[in-house]
Order: structure tokens, then C-alpha cells, then sequence
């Protein structure tokens, strides 16, 4: 018999280290994805909040068209929902251009706090003057940063994000 050494095989190994890079390469890979991810979901949040601004906005300038006599009466022209009083119940009852005024600041301060992130909106015009515009402003705390800030600059460090709607009822 004769026997012969065996010389060590040069790429021993060399499948674990490929194994390896593979791994590494899709790790990153994975981890991209998962930013991408996040970053979408944040994204998608932040067009659900417009939106939500948005059909708010309509919805009071809806209210404004719909009582007449309030609006020519001024009663829309000054709106805030930091300090809108509790109006009567008008969908029990009918009630009076000024108390169905309030009673919308009411259920749109309600819904704007509800839907939006530190939500609050204004309604600034001139009812009485017939075709003069009327300015409904949406703000809110799309950082979900804490600011209470009530200015429009863009700065969300310190303000909140606003839209603005201005129409002609």
C-alpha cells in the first residue's frame, strides 16, 4: 500500500465566506427596505391628515352655504374653535340663523378635534357683504411635535401645519 499526503485544499472554506457576503448584502438590503417602509407609512399618514383638513374645510364652507340668513347676518364671519360656544341641538328642533350657527361651530370644533392632531380651525370673513370671499383656515400638529403655535409660517418647530380654503358662498 502506499500512501500519499493529502495536500489541504486551497479554497476550504471559501463557500462559507460567499455565504457570508450574501448575508451581509442582504441584510442591508432588508434594512433599506424597511426604511423605505416607515418612510411611506409616514408619508401616508401625513396625506390622511391633508385629506382630512381638506373635507373639514368643505364641510364648513357646506354648513355657511346652507343658512343663508346667518351668513348675511355676520354670524359665521368670526369663528374659532379655541373658544366656540355649545350650540342648541338642531337637528331635533329648528332653530334660528344665529343658534344653527353656533350650533355648526360646535360640531365642527368637535370634528376637527377628533380627526386631526392638535386640530383647531377659524373662519374669518364678511357675511354681510354679498360675494365677499370668506377664509376657513385648518391647523394642526402634523409632527405630532407638541407646538401650540397658531401662526402659519412653515416652521413646524414652532407652528402648526395649516390649510386654507378661501371661497365666495
Amino acid at each position: 500500500m502506499k500512501t500519499t499526503a493529502r495536500r489541504p485544499n486551497a479554497a476550504a472554506g471559501f463557500t462559507l465566506i460567499e455565504i457570508m457576503v450574501a448575508m451581509l448584502i442582504l441584510a442591508i438590503g432588508l434594512l433599506g427596505l424597511a426604511g423605505m417602509q416607515a418612510g411611506g407609512t409616514r408619508q401616508n399618514l401625513t396625506a390622511l391628515t391633508r385629506s382630512q383638513a381638506t373635507v373639514l374645510a368643505y364641510d364648513m364652507a357646506e354648513r355657511i352655504r346652507a343658512n343663508q340668513a346667518g351668513l348675511t347676518a355676520g354670524n359665521y364671519d368670526n369663528i374659532d374653535t379655541n373658544n366656540a360656544p355649545m350650540g342648541a341641538d338642531c337637528l331635533a328642533v329648528v332653530c334660528a340663523p344665529n343658534i344653527l350657527a353656533a350650533y355648526d361651530a360646535a360640531e365642527w370644533k368637535a370634528a376637527v378635534e377628533a380627526q386631526l392632531p392638535s386640530g383647531r380651525a377659524t373662519v374669518v370673513g364678511n357675511g354681510a357683504a354679498a360675494g365677499s370671499p370668506m377664509t376657513i383656515t385648518i391647523m394642526w400638529d402634523e409632527d405630532r411635535t407638541g407646538v401650540a403655535g397658531t401662526g402659519c409660517s412653515g416652521n413646524s418647530a414652532v407652528d402648526l401645519k395649516c390649510y386654507t380654503y378661501t371661497f365666495v358662498p
